[in-house]
């Protein structure tokens, strides 16, 4: 089962004195030398996770609005599309211009940040990542060539909105083992807060005050949601040196684990195609320009349900038996999207798919999170986003490059479906391996 204790390994090396705290600061010495009993000691320290409490509310209280600032590489690429297509960067393609919010770096730092969490290096790349994306947001209204767009928002904006996402989700199982899922719903739902906001703010300031002043105003939301998040969010557990260094290989010796791999390549090359392209699309069949910011408002709006009802149901029944019949939805929905020519079907796609694609973004980390040792917990999850990359990197291009082709959008809706739909099917047999029967709460 996906919440069932993991022993631990016994590579795990502690420093030989626990903090008198309940936290651990980013300054603390790792030693070599260990006490007679560290691994006992690691175990009893790590199953102690509060599931609640002041202390742990307030840190996720502090990470559910950070994940919201992170939600602009999402929101570049959704909302923007459209208006760098047809302004800012009109001689280039949409596959080309798609290069910019490709959602690759968001997932990418995770090998690395991964294990610095593990380590024990928690504030400092913290504060760094979030003062390098305040920078970005800022320096993203200053752009005028694609270049300057692919590097600054592209790259950039993505490597710290991923340092930030990986730490933030990563902390949350210091806290919460029993709840667990509930709150990486909570925590998910900053994202999806962020979707719905800033497409709205965007919609509204763009002809007021033009993109340059638009930007400037999203960076200024993100210095007052970063702000806050440094101050309250904090590590529960002492560092541990699990060895193996920046890659543990043995957990691929797990079938389920490396299963899960390959179905997140397979999923995110093609979850976030039709929000990608939803505003494109409308247009294309005869949308209000008024209106077109608005279905992917309505997308992340109907997305803060489906986390939460993720999460919760995850605690009752399993994240996988969770993620399966709703990315199976999610599926169906991109390979209907195409077909939606009026504005009743269009927002009635646009709701149901938030809704349906927010559970496996909730969940995402779900199971790797259980595939292991606690103490090792920082590097599985995130060598699983860095490969998972992969998918994030080609996904969106590849869409854009079958619509230039074509000047529809039938091809990407069947291809993305059909990755989608394939990363279910690998998903039933991951539950398959990890609980070793048919049935069960997985």
């Amino acid at each position: 089962m996906l919440e069932g204790k993991t022993p631990v390994s016994p590579d795990v090396a502690v420093a030989s004195t626990l903090p008198r705290s309940d936290t651990i600061r980013d300054d603390q010495k790792l030693h070599e030398k260990t006490s007679p009993d560290p691994t006992d000691k690691y175990a009893k320290y790590a199953g102690e996770a509060p599931d609640g409490g002041f202390k742990a509310w307030s840190v996720i209280v502090a990470t559910t609005p950070c994940q919201s600032p992170t939600a602009l590489l999402f929101i570049y690429s959704q909302v923007f599309q459209d208006y760098y297509e047809k302004v800012l960067l009109s001689d280039k393609s949409p596959s080309t211009i798609a290069w910019i919010g490709s959602y690759t770096f968001i997932y990418l730092p995770g090998l690395a940040t991964g294990r610095m969490f593990d380590l024990g290096y928690f504030r400092i790349p913290y504060f760094v990542a979030s003062c390098g994306l305040i920078l970005c947001t800022f320096l993203t209204a200053e752009c005028k060539q694609y270049w300057q767009f692919l590097l600054v928002q592209g790259l950039f904006t993505g490597l710290f909105s991923g340092i930030i996402y990986a730490l933030a989700i990563s902390v949350v199982s210091h806290w919460f083992s029993k709840k667990k899922g509930m709150v990486l719903g909570i925590v998910s739902i900053g994202t999806s807060l962020g979707g719905t906001l800033f497409p709205i703010a965007g919609q509204k300031l763009i002809p007021l005050v033009g993109f340059q002043w638009t930007v400037r105003t999203f960076g200024f939301m993100v210095l007052v949601a970063l702000g806050i998040a440094n101050l309250a969010i904090d590590r529960r557990l002492p560092p541990v040196n699990v060895k193996g260094g920046l890659l543990n290989l043995s957990a691929f010796r797990n079938p389920a684990y490396t299963l899960y791999c390959i179905s997140g390549i397979a999923c995110l090359l093609g979850l976030y195609t039709m929000l990608t392209y939803l505003p494109v699309s409308a247009a294309a069949v005869g949308m209000s320009s008024n209106i077109l910011f608005y279905f992917v408002a309505m997308a992340n709006a109907a997305s803060v349900l489906g986390r939460l009802s993720a999460g919760w149901l995850a605690d009752l029944i399993g994240p996988l038996n969770v993620m399966i019949p709703f990315t199976g939805l999610a599926g169906i929905l991109t390979f209907a999207w195409p077909y939606a020519s009026s504005q009743g079907a269009l927002i009635g796609v646009s709701v149901l798919y938030g809704f349906a694609s927010g559970t496996y973004i909730a969940l995402l980390v779900a199971p790797p999170m259980a595939m292991g040792d606690i103490g090792d917990v920082g590097r599985r999850v995130g060598m699983f986003l860095t490969i998972a990359a992969l998918g994030a990197l080609l996904g969106t291009p590849i869409s854009g490059a079958l619509s230039a082709r074509t000047g529809g959008f039938k091809e990407p809706g069947f291809y993305a479906g059909a990755m989608v739909m394939f990363s279910v099917l690998l998903l039933f047999v991951v539950r398959y391996l990890h609980l070793g029967r048919l049935h069960g709460k997985c």
